[in-house]
């Protein structure tokens, strides 16, 4: 066979004038037919055999089908048979070959393994696309491990083409392996701690993709919207972007709001500012008054006769001072009130936490946190069910005759000095 050849390639070179031919014409007469028949095969490939795969797609409604597609990875897989071509077809050269043949051995043999990664950096890009499709994409992101796994691809096609090039087999090179680690540990220093994170972020389900995250070393507060091997990027509610690398998240506390989000309710915790010296017992009229409400008609009942039975035991009688009974407070009552109001709050959580309670008192009163959760996790929403229970208690304290502290303003100096004025002038009348 090799002899028809070398007699095919003797007969081809004699066809050229004398003073083109030398002891080279053969093998680059084989290497110009190797090389126009891979052109053909491509051309074919692009032009036919690629819209014949697109046209297909538009026949079939194949979902994977049209992912790899996407990706091109039947285009590049088919890309590897010119130089399939190529490389087999050197093999079919007359025995003698020279430094041009094995210079195109090495590099046609360095371009198959560069198609190859890119092959496999397709799959690998259709299998996350194809993930994406499916149910459990947001439990358990695999973004960083793809991107792992193309790191890992064009490192180790890296190392091959290298060692096709230098005609050397690859265990040549693991000779300096040592040097090669500190090197990839220097440039890859960042993406080693990433993965590290991102396997135990994605194994411990501390965060994915719609989680609305807290990290304030980074300025991040919204929805994580991506997740990747080297950075995650949180869109604020300004619709700004932060991007926070991936291995942060294990030196930083963040907060998760998922668990919020999964229960169905958002958590109301505010406190009302009461002026110290507007509490005192209430008066016969006042509980009277107080009691035709339907939400405090069996509190003051029940509380009431509790009152009462304590009072005829204890007190000897009517001119004894209140600090030996027991009485009814406005603030007392008021917590009662909003306690009742909550629970018929038609937005209220009723299966969760609902308490109010007295805290501290400070130099602005005395704060009477009110802490209940909504029954939605809707961001208007829950800030208008907020306001809108608030905008009651602020209103309806005057009934028990609280008031809310507020700082003095400059109208209530300039109402104290018009009242103090007055006076002066009524003295001066007088």
């Amino acid at each position: 066979m090799s002899l028809f050849q070398s007699q095919f390639l003797q007969d081809l070179a004699r066809l050229l004038p004398q003073e083109m031919q030398t002891e080279y014409t053969e093998e680059a007469i084989a290497l110009a037919l190797i090389f126009l028949i891979s052109g053909i095969v491509h051309i074919i490939i692009r032009y036919w055999i690629i819209k014949l795969l697109h046209k297909l797609d538009e026949k079939t409604a194949t979902e994977w089908y049209a992912v790899i597609l996407k990706h091109k990875l039947p285009q590049r897989a088919l890309f590897m048979v010119p130089l399939l071509i190529i490389y087999n077809g050197l093999g079919l050269l007359p025995e003698i070959h020279s430094i041009l043949t094995d210079f195109v051995i090495r590099i046609a043999a360095a371009t198959m393994i560069l198609v190859g990664a890119r092959v496999f950096d397709a799959f690998l890009s259709s299998v996350h696309t194809l993930y994406l499709m499916s149910p459990k994409k947001d439990k358990a992101p695999i973004k960083s491990y793809i991107q792992l796994g193309k790191v890992v691809i064009y490192v180790l096609a890296g190392f091959f083409i290298i060692s096709s090039l230098a005609d050397k087999s690859p265990w040549y090179f693991l000779s300096g392996i040592g040097a090669i680690m500190a090197i990839i540990l220097l440039l890859f220093r960042d993406t080693l701690l990433s993965l590290v994170a991102s396997v135990q972020l994605t194994n411990n389900d501390l965060i994915r993709v719609g989680d609305w995250i807290e990290m304030p070393n980074f300025g991040a507060d919204g929805d994580v919207i991506d997740i990747a091997l080297n950075t995650v990027r949180v869109q604020n509610w300004d619709k700004t972007i932060t991007v926070i690398p991936t291995h942060k998240f294990l030196d930083h506390s963040f907060r998760n709001w998922r668990g919020m989000q999964e229960s169905g309710g958002r958590r109301i915790m505010r406190a009302l500012n009461i002026d110290i010296s507007s509490i005192r017992f209430l008066t016969y009229e006042e509980i009277e008054r107080l009691k035709s409400s339907h939400l405090l008609e069996n509190y003051i009942s029940k509380k009431m006769d509790e009152v009462n039975q304590y009072n005829m035991k204890h007190l000897k009688d009517a001119r004894s001072t209140l600090t030996n009974g027991r009485w009814l407070t406005n603030i007392g009552t008021f917590r009662a009130y909003i306690i009742e109001y909550l629970k018929n709050h038609p937005r209220s959580n009723k299966n969760l936490l609902m308490l109010v309670r007295q805290l501290e008192p400070t130099e602005r009163g005395l704060p009477l946190q009110v802490y209940v959760f909504t029954d939605t996790t809707v961001w208007v929403e829950y800030e208008s069910i907020q306001a809108d229970i608030f905008d009651h208690l602020i209103a309806v304290a005057t009934e028990f005759g609280i008031r809310i502290f507020q700082e003095p303003t400059g109208l209530d100096f300039r109402n104290m000095l018009s009242h103090n004025d007055s006076l002066n002038d009524a003295k001066i009348r007088t």
